[in-house]
């Protein structure tokens, strides 16, 4: 006999958000399963506020940064990425999670879950058209940064260590890599 698994749509997830069934419980909906979220850890939490700070400073007016918040996702997946840089204004997410459209680029902070975060993760956010997609390692304080999405991947993927990076939706900035992982 083959188990499967049961799947969940968003509808069906926020149904479970909305009657309690998941309070007290850390998950996301990843592929319609609800997975359990690995504990953050003290490292983990100040680089996640540290950088939200540095790029809310960096960025202004021009975007939002949301903080482990919900984003929806196509293929039945409401992720919370650890920083989401948003379209303004802030409005626009009154009665709805952002949205693909919505997104500049996505930071994940990976301490314990970088296999995660370079492979389910980096697929669901390609298969979504994520334009840009960054993930921080805190081992190694490398920063590696996929673009230019297909189908189902990103065709570039930039390892750095150091140096300065331009996000594509916004070319005139320039953000400092060491001060990322500070």
């Amino acid at each position: 006999m083959t188990l499967i698994a049961a799947k969940w749509s968003v509808d069906d997830y926020h149904k479970m958000i909305e009657t309690g069934l998941l309070d007290d419980r850390s998950v996301e909906l990843i592929n319609g399963a609800i997975i359990q979220m690995v504990p953050e850890g003290i490292a983990h939490a100040f680089c996640c506020r540290s950088t939200a700070k540095y790029l809310r400073t960096i960025l202004g007016e021009r975007a939002e940064i949301s903080e482990a918040h919900p984003i929806s996702l196509p293929n039945d997946s409401e992720p919370e990425p650890d920083i989401a840089v948003l379209k303004t204004p802030d409005t626009r997410y009154q009665s709805r999670h952002p949205a693909p459209d919505d997104i500049f680029w996505l930071v994940e902070i990976a301490n314990t879950t970088l296999v995660n975060d370079l492979g389910v993760k980096r697929e669901l956010y390609a298969q979504a058209g994520i334009t840009e997609y960054w993930v921080m390692n805190l081992q190694t304080s490398e920063l590696k940064v996929f673009r230019n999405f297909t189908a189902n991947e990103y065709r570039t993927e930039i390892s750095l260590n150091g140096g300065n990076i331009s996000p594509l939706a916004f070319p005139d900035l320039s953000i400092e890599i060491s001060r990322l992982f500070r």
